[in-house]
């Protein structure tokens, strides 16, 4: 009969070891903001700056990684999951105009090897000095009996402040508005659930070589997910691109149109001209695998476009270089309008949004 926590299978002691190979990293995301270092209850951050604001309003957001991390588990490679873990998080926030004050991380284990989780909040860390937010807590759990020795679940929150009179989104957007897309990294980390379905049918291990990709199927699919934040709060601050940016939108699950659609006001349209780009290779093998088309997967999958940017058309070349400034392939894809039209074939609003409608149209090019 177990009669200690360590039989039961939770090693405390290897908690406490996780806690020193990750300081350094978390330290590095600190500003004079935050209080009290690594391992408190809780982390402490000091609003005090908030009080230049004149109306601030606080932004939160949460997601996961999802099971993007099987594969990360399969390959025993930890250092890139962090990364979409803070891209699918603070790249929300930034959605809304908001600057990423802070975030907390979750991580859920079957067994905690020290090593292991410190790779895992290093990537967290890394993401979060590239966007400018700090790392001031987090949680990391064992749950021996629910999750194998060799799998893990990582998740977490993060806040941001807006301006109330700079708050971006519907009621912003304009007929003749300009609609730009941002190029993706890849899959970024939705739909890896049919990824790994359509990896699973084929026979195909994640170790096994894909000449189209160049290498490891696994690997390229561990590509992580862009990180947009800074380069946006940089437009946003940009003295003659920024007035004219009217709504950003994070194309996450539900894929192109949805994602689009919830940020146009109701009564809104655009249509996605698919010519304006090539979805990148990963996405036609993973279709050529799965017996489809790229098209089948526009609800499911970015297909090359992991932001959308919507701006006073007058302003969207000047957008667009802020943009390739920081790397950042950006094209145009539509033009927002409202003129009166049958509503067949759009998509309308998402996620409890009754938002306007988009649709792709034509063909993709390539």
């Amino acid at each position: 009969m177990a009669n200690s926590y360590a039989e039961a299978g939770v090693d405390t002691a290897a908690g406490d070891r996780a806690v020193e190979l990750m300081k350094a990293a978390v330290a590095r995301t600190h500003g004079p903001e935050v209080l009290g270092g690594v391992g408190g209850f809780a982390g402490l951050f000091d609003a005090s700056a908030l009080l230049g604001y004149r109306k601030p309003l606080l932004a939160s957001g949460t997601d996961g990684v999802g099971t993007k991390v099987a594969i990360a588990q399969a390959l025993d490679k930890h250092d890139t999951v962090g990364q979409d873990l803070v891209g699918m998080i603070v790249d929300d926030i930034v959605v809304v105009g908001a600057k990423p004050l802070f975030l907390t991380d979750y991580i859920a284990c079957g067994k905690l090897v020290p090593e292991r989780i410190a790779e895992i909040v290093a990537g967290v860390a890394r993401a979060c000095e590239a966007t400018g937010t700090a790392l001031v807590g987090g949680e990391t759990a064992e749950h021996p009996g629910l999750l194998g020795v060799d799998e893990y679940d990582l998740a977490g929150a993060a806040v941001g402040v807006v301006e109330a009179d700079a708050l971006l989104g519907p009621d912003r957007v304009r007929d003749g508005d300009t609609v730009l897309a941002l190029a993706s990294s890849g899959l970024h980390s939705n739909g890896f659930s049919l990824v790994r379905k359509i990896l699973a049918d084929a026979g195909l291990k994640y170790g096994d070589t894909v000449d189209e990709l160049g290498g490891p199927v696994g690997l390229a699919l561990l590509e992580p997910t862009r990180l947009y934040t800074a380069a946006l709060l940089d437009l946003l601050a940009d003295s003659v691109a920024g007035p004219g940016v009217h709504a950003f939108s994070h194309v996450t699950g539900g894929g192109i149109a949805a994602n689009l659609a919830r940020v146009l006001p109701r009564g809104a349209w655009v249509e996605v001209d698919r010519s304006t780009w090539t979805p990148p290779t990963v996405f036609q093998v993973l279709s050529d695998l799965g017996g489809s088309r790229v098209g089948d997967h526009e609800a499911t999958w970015n297909l090359g476009i992991g932001m959308f940017a919507i701006v006073d058309s007058d302003l969207a070349g000047a957008a667009a270089g802020s943009l390739a400034a920081h790397g950042i392939e950006t094209w145009q894809v539509g033009t927002v309008s409202t003129a009166a039209r049958d509503f067949a074939g759009f998509e309308q609003g998402a996620k409890g949004v009754d938002g306007g409608a988009v649709r792709l149209i034509g063909a993709y090019a390539g």
